[in-house]
């Protein structure tokens, strides 16, 4: 899969998955779970005040039965996240959309050491995007721009498994892994380029099974072929990257945002290393992103 509309139409086959909208009374994530139904990708279950929900769920323009959409009355927020997180647990939801509530607010109940969602594992954001660099529409994925904010090195490791989770799901068989820096030099004045070094030779030895990992690379020398010649870069990662490992939460969240508000390309993320997919899209996320959000989430299912 190289663009959101194919993922759309696969995640369309292979749903619908239910979809638990966490205090649901929010436009945007409303239109996006009536055309994920409407798709055949997803099943909305809508968590929150009934009345609140219904009002704007009459408001919107999308042609749907009240009827075909479940509701789980819950009078404040906390209790709205504790049920969506409950029900994933007893395999009554098979993914959680964020709705009108903070991101913490969602992840607090997903992460409660008694009744979350924890497998052991780290949890880490993926986002992707179509990337258009190379002439040729592809999918490139950023990780992680939301949760982890300084991760070291047995982080990272953690969150390149969760990236390659994501990317066997999208159909690529041996995913090409960027560890990204500021440089392709390692330095010991430059942290993130050391961790690059120590996590290339590790993927060396088999730690990461069927991809390809290669780092510390910049951003022009992972994406772009004439960058990686003119540095000297003979890595098969190097101009070909379909996943860029940030160093840290800015440099990830920049990047995020870049490529969609400069870029113009339509982006989904999703939360991986949890019991399901979390999808926690910003306020400010079109209907489309959270339709490709519910699109990801879908194929990351039975992770």
């Amino acid at each position: 899969m190289n663009d959101f509309k194919t993922l759309r139409e696969v995640a369309a086959q292979k749903g619908p998955k239910r979809l638990a909208v966490v205090n649901a009374d929010d436009e945007v994530a409303l239109s996006a779970a009536v055309e994920a139904m409407q798709l055949n990708i997803a099943q909305p279950v809508l968590i929150g005040e009934k009345a609140k929900i219904t009002s704007i769920l009459n408001s919107l323009p999308a042609d749907f039965q009240l009827s075909n959409i479940e509701f789980v009355e819950e009078n404040s927020v906390e209790a709205a996240a504790r049920k969506a997180v409950e029900m994933a647990r007893s395999g009554d939801v098979d993914i959680l959309l964020k709705g009108h509530l903070r991101t913490d607010q969602l992840l607090r109940a997903a992460l409660d050491k008694k009744d979350g969602l924890r497998t052991g594992s780290l949890l880490s954001d993926v986002l992707i995007y179509e990337d258009v660099l190379s002439g040729e529409r592809r999918f490139v994925g950023v990780t992680d721009g939301g949760l982890n904010v300084l991760p070291n090195l047995e982080q990272k490791i953690q969150i390149i498994k969760n990236a390659l989770l994501v990317f066997h799901r999208l159909g690529f068989v041996k995913p090409k892994i960027a560890i990204m820096s500021a440089t392709e030099a390692v330095s010991e004045t430059l942290p993130s380029t050391v961790d690059a070094h120590k996590i290339t030779t590790l993927a060396e030895s088999g730690e990461f099974g069927d991809c390809e990992i290669f780092g510390p690379l910049a951003l022009d020398n992972a994406l772009l072929t004439s960058a990686a010649k003119a540095k000297g870069i003979s890595s098969p990662v190097a101009g070909f990257a379909n996943v860029l490992v940030m160093p840290n939460i800015e440099a990830g969240n920049t990047l995020g945002k870049a490529v969609k508000y400069i870029g113009g390309s339509q982006c989904a993320h999703v939360i991986m290393g949890a019991a399901v997919p979390i999808l926690i899209p910003s306020r400010v996320e079109s209907i489309d992103d959270k339709l490709n959000s519910i699109a990801l989430g879908v194929l990351c299912c039975g992770q």
